[in-house]
């Protein structure tokens, strides 16, 4: 429905702000493409409320309305007091609430849910609903006066059951949007039937509706007047990247150098290395075959060259990857070896606490949150780790963040801006270690 919406606003000619609530990086690719402008991330986990709201006002400033779609349910959420559910966000920004119900085999029944969400929390303004799954327009007809009769909250819309709107999904959720060739086109016919089965004109109104939001964005990062050149991984394998944090980086006048791990063929010239999380092991074969990448990146890192990486780029960066009975080579500069299971190995929020033996020596706990079916084995048991885990798996369950020269690889996925972000000491490491090269 998120997809639909933004596709329908864009198709219009509006200028439509994404932003998803948790740390979820799949549903973000789809919802950029769809608006055809980055989508943002609103997590209570890796961001104080203060920094919600300024990421809100600094990306929304320039938008016709803003959309943020939530994770799980109205109320959902870790805490009991519901302190970091979709309706705290709706509270913090005094944001309207559309309610998407999945009616399939409801009919009177759709009143008392409307109204338990109305009552529960009161302070939760809910504009209206999107009837979805429909089975006809009997059913619709029925659901519409039911809801008229016993609320006062309006459809906005009621979209019909339709096997062409959906999306392939695999073990890790929703396929990439940057993985599928025809995904563009995929969102257009999505976005056509949504604008032809809900009130577009009704969602702008509730949005112009809404107080006016507006807070001091502060400067993302402290500004270098050098220019640093950073590699990072950027393709059908590997594209996990919060908007905020490449954001960032630039702002901290970084030229980001795209490197595309399947077909670039030799190293560039780099003063650092991000290669963010994604699935190898979908397209393992094509990066063994890229024998002379991966040689070029091995010997950079142990030459030296700051390396960042997180979860599907320590994969990569492991000597094996072995999935469905097959196993190739990879990186090898991190000598264990990736084994793909069936369940998830790691999944959920996570907390991590510096080793003291950090070399990008961070001093607080950290928040995280990690997502990945596999583990690595095989470590030495001499291995020098960053963190260790309060709250999660991790490498081992007890530890995270594998060091060796100037590479840290972890399988938690970090918020890169911010106070606790992992931008700002990656970068001192890599200005450090570029003034050592010129010196």
């Amino acid at each position: 429905m998120t997809l639909g919406l933004c596709a329908a606003l864009h198709a219009r000619g509006h200028a439509v702000q994404g932003f998803k609530k948790g740390p979820d990086y799949i549903d973000p690719l789809w919802i950029g493409m769809s608006a055809q402008r980055s989508c943002y991330n609103l997590d209570f986990h890796m961001m104080e409320r203060g920094e919600i709201e300024q990421q809100f006002a600094r990306v929304a400033a320039d938008a016709r309305i803003s959309l943020i779609e939530g994770n799980k349910g109205l109320y959902d959420g870790l805490n009991l007091d519901g302190s970091n559910s979709n309706a705290a966000l709706a509270k913090l920004l005094d944001a309207p609430v559309v309610l998407v119900i999945d009616a399939r085999g409801m009919t009177r029944g759709v009143a008392p849910l409307i109204l338990g969400y109305q009552a529960f929390d009161p302070e939760i303004r809910i504009a209206g609903v999107i009837l979805n799954n429909l089975g006809g327009s009997r059913h619709e007809s029925k659901l519409r006066a039911v809801i008229e009769h016993y609320t006062n909250v309006n459809v906005i819309g009621a979209v019909q059951h339709d096997t062409s709107l959906q999306i392939a999904e695999r073990h890790l959720g929703l396929v990439p949007a940057n993985e599928q060739q025809a995904a563009l086109a995929r969102i257009q016919h999505v976005g056509a039937r949504v604008a032809a089965q809900v009130d577009l004109d009704r969602l702008l109104d509730i949005a112009d509706n809404a107080p006016g939001f507006a807070v001091a964005a502060p400067s993302l990062l402290v500004h270098s007047a050098e220019s640093i050149r950073i590699g990072i991984a950027h393709d059908q394998a590997f594209g996990f990247y919060y908007s905020e944090d490449l954001d960032t980086l630039r702002a901290a006048n970084v030229e980001l150098v795209e490197l595309d791990t399947l077909n670039t063929l030799h190293m560039p010239q780099l003063d650092g290395l991000i290669i963010g999380g994604g699935f190898p092991e979908v397209f393992m074969d094509k990066l063994e075959a890229n024998r002379s990448l991966r040689q070029g990146i091995r010997v950079a890192i142990e030459a030296g060259l700051p390396t960042y990486a997180e979860c599907g780029g320590l994969m990569y960066l492991s000597r094996s990857l072995s999935w469905q009975g097959k196993t190739c080579e990879m990186v090898g500069v991190v000598p264990g070896d990736t084994r793909m299971h069936d369940r998830p190995v790691g999944r959920g929020y996570a907390y991590l606490q510096p080793t003291g033996d950090d070399r990008w020596q961070e001093a607080n706990t950290i928040p995280a949150h990690e997502f990945h079916y596999s583990s690595l084995e095989n470590l030495p048991s001499d291995s020098i780790y960053a963190y260790q885990v309060k709250r999660g798996h991790g490498i081992d369950g007890k530890h995270d963040g594998y060091q060796l020269h100037n590479l840290l690889a972890a399988y938690v996925h970090r918020r890169g801006t911010g106070a606790q972000g992992w931008i700002a000491p990656f970068l001192n490491q890599v200005r450090a270690h570029k003034a050592r090269a010129a010196a």
